[in-house]
């Protein structure tokens, strides 16, 4: 064992060192780090034996002793930090984290996650655990599209609109995967690909039939940017059908689109147990072995499930060969390598990652700087932000103490979860009286008919109301213990018993502030108008309960931003089960909402002055940019997501009303202003046709810069007007 070690940091120093490694270092060349990866990868495939390149197929890879391969996991999560796998800091939910517009921040977020998924790997395999959880190849981000508020998933995602969840996205990969020029950090993953959105009871047998414009206008945006642009590495494909065919075994998607249109050199996993609804759900084969043939013809190189074990007898029936596992193997293999993990110990600069990372102080500040600029404000009659020596505060309601509204779903743990209740009490002065109680239940009427709470609303100077959802509700086919529709909501408002719940509070309270959490919209005209301030909070993360306090009591500013619209009801949706786009997202919807996409206020204020187009006149291909003044005429400093929208008004096929194409966050102190400039590319401007091509077309466009969506809405509940400009495309 000595002489191993010193052998190890032999070839450690040497390598450092910039040294040629030998191939008479290592037993075979597929240890070799001086080798190309596709040189090692070919090494090894040959090496094993048809079963164990089968085995290899499976997500819980076993290991291969006679090779010195050991076993690996490939199934891991880290949608707001690394979960399922004990402590790890807990970031906002997706949905939170979109509803900041900002990049940066999500980019500082996906490399901190990485940084202690590296940690949290090295002490794992430190003491010989290789399970489900502890690998580095996550499972995320989730870039479907939000088309509607129904979807249980939908706090996973970043959002409804494409081209706002195609930038989170890549910012977010391109935290998790690294820069290193050598080595990914960890592995990050595209899913569910593609038109995958509920509902979630139908998931395993739905057919989801789209337009060839549908598709490319809105569903394969956001993938198509975290493979072209971030190179994401993983590719999940859904459980449903899309327009007949099954999304882990659909030849147009997998291999026109991905492999070939986009050039995708990653790995593609069925989403887990996938494979077996091919015959058991969509019947499109009768059998595991069809199934499992099916999809390793068409390109699924990794099975999360049970069934690529079926392959041997696969092959034994004619149904798939050899060769097409060796191709499957050469395709999956690779992310291995590229995570360092046939490395000698030590080689790879992660590997020095220790556990002083996980929750660590800069993290956690982090996290709640994310849930600052999460939250927003959707209406203030001025009772905001709070002094922290008011005399009396009254805080009720079932998410005030409620865990579950921080944690959203694939959550990791934390030690120190800070509800809503924890962090006003952080807030207030000593001579404060705070008195709480929850008043009324989740999502059913009380039991105890007894009023205890309204009494207590109207003797306090405010009352702050903590309602909502959580995870317990919404969230994914057999994990919301609480949902009626097996995740999804059917009724997309707040619970009746806690809007009853309301008015009480609201019938007795001097001052009403009202927090909402949830991973969706909430249709809630009544809480709007019973409401003095209403505050939309997601699921937070456990940082949540103190930055829900910083923006209550005036420490932050709040600056976030919808990504998603709030219809008045679910009556002005389409149904649910029709994926066409028509009346969905403030893209295409008729329905005046009740929220705007991109809607959002602050205690200061903003103006627009100035807008600039250059040249006002443009060839085609060629670049304009805008530019506008953007001045805090308020007196908070604050920061304000600054939205361009582009409308292409004599299109020749039917086009989105207002589509996002850029967006920036500005700080200002009070009287100060910014030139603002974006650049509107010719791709940008290209309009889908009915064919799902993008061309670009001559003609008119009109541009706006401002707040929010230049929706009349948007007016009506208090943003500042968008300036608005054109240009020509000769």
């Amino acid at each position: 064992m000595k002489n191993r070690s010193v052998k190890i940091l032999s070839l450690l120093l040497l390598f450092m060192a910039g040294g040629t490694l030998s191939a008479q270092q290592f037993q075979y060349p597929f240890q070799n780090p001086a080798l190309s990866i596709s040189e090692r990868v070919n090494d090894l495939v040959a090496r094993m034996t048809l079963e164990e390149k089968a085995g290899q197929l499976m997500y819980a890879a076993p290991a291969i002793e006679r090779l010195g391969v050991p076993a690996y996991n490939w199934w891991n999560e880290c949608l707001h930090g690394v979960a399922r796998n004990g402590r790890a800091t807990i970031f906002p939910q997706a949905i939170g984290m979109a509803a900041t517009f900002d990049t940066g921040l999500m980019q500082r977020v996906g490399d901190a996650i990485s940084d202690e998924a590296r940690a949290k790997y090295n002490v794992s395999i430190a003491h010989g655990y290789r399970g489900q959880y502890q690998g580095l190849t996550f499972w995320t981000p989730n870039v479907n599209l939000f088309r509607d508020p129904r979807w249980g998933r939908g706090q996973e995602t970043y959002g409804e609109d494409p081209f706002l969840t195609s930038r989170i996205g890549v910012a977010f990969v391109q935290g998790l995967q690294g820069n290193h020029p050598r080595y990914l950090k960890s592995a990050a993953m595209a899913k569910h690909y593609a038109v995958h959105s509920g509902p979630e009871a139908l998931r395993h047998e739905f057919d989801a039939t789209v337009s060839m414009k549908d598709l490319w206008e809105t569903y394969l945006p956001a993938f198509e940017a975290l493979v072209t642009e971030a190179r994401v590495e993983g590719v999940m494909g859904a459980y449903n059908r899309t327009n007949g065919a099954p999304c882990c075994a659909h030849p147009y998607l997998m291999q026109e689109v991905l492999r070939k249109k986009w050039g995708f050199k990653g790995y593609f996993t069925s989403d887990c147990w996938a494979l077996q609804d091919i015959y058991s759900g969509h019947k499109v084969v009768d059998t595991p072995q069809e199934a499992a043939a099916l999809a390793l013809n068409t390109g699924c190189n990794l099975n999360c499930g049970s069934t690529y074990p079926e392959l041997l007898k696969a092959i034994e029936m004619g149904l798939t060969s050899e060769a097409m596992i060796d191709q499957n193997l050469k395709e999956l293999l690779p992310t291995r390598f590229r995570l360092g993990l046939f490395d000698p110990p030590g080689t790879v600069p992660f590997d020095q990652i220790g556990p002083e990372v996980i929750g660590s102080e800069e993290h956690l500040k982090l996290s709640r700087e994310a849930a600052q600029k999460s939250i927003v404000l959707l209406k203030n009659n001025g009772v905001l932000p709070l002094r922290k020596d008011v005399a009396s505060i009254f805080v009720t309601g079932p998410t005030a103490a409620h865990a579950q509204a921080l944690l959203a779903n694939y959550y990791g743990l934390s030690d120190d979860l800070k509800t809503i209740l924890e962090g006003i009490m952080g807030k207030t002065s000593p001579q404060t009286s705070v008195h709480y109680s929850q008043g009324a239940l989740l999502d059913e009427p009380n039991r105890n008919p007894i009023d205890w709470f309204s009494g207590e609303a109207g003797a306090a100077e405010v009352a702050i109301a903590c309602l909502g959802i959580s995870q317990l509700i919404e969230g994914e086919e057999g994990e919301s213990i609480a949902s009626r529709h097996k995740g999804d909501r059917e009724d997309i408002g707040l619970p009746p018993s806690q809007a009853e719940f309301l008015k009480k509070i609201r019938a007795n309270a001097k001052k009403l502030v009202v927090v909402l959490t949830g991973g969706s919209a909430i249709a809630c005209p009544e809480v709007y108008e019973m409401a003095d301030a209403l505050v939309f909070a997601w699921y937070p993360g456990e940082q949540g309960g103190n930055a829900i306090a910083d923006i209550l009591f005036g420490d932050a500013v709040p600056s976030g931003r919808l990504p998603v619209t709030f219809p008045m009801s679910a009556n002005d949706l389409p149904p649910y089960e029709d994926y066409s786009m028509a009346n969905r997202t403030y893209r295409y919807m008729e329905k005046e909402p009740l929220f705007p996409f991109g809607f959002g206020l602050s205690y200061t204020s903003f103006g627009y002055d100035g807008l600039k187009l250059s040249p006002a006149q443009a060839g085609a291909g060629q670049e304009v940019v805008a530019e506008v003044t953007v001045t805090n005429t308020g007196r908070y400093k604050g920061e304000e997501v600054v939205q361009l929208y582009l409308t292409d008004t004599q299109a020749s096929v039917p086009v989105p009303k207002y589509a996002l194409k850029g967006f920036q966050r500005v700080s200002l102190w009070p009287g100060a202003s910014e030139t603002v400039r974006f650049t509107i590319t010719p791709e940008m401007m290209k309009i889908v046709n009915e064919k799902g091509e993008r061309v670009l077309e001559k003609g008119d466009f009109k541009v706006y810069i401002g707040g929010s969506q230049p929706s009349q809405r948007s007016l009506t509940l208090g943003a500042a007007a968008s300036q608005e400009g054109k240009f020509t495309i000769k």
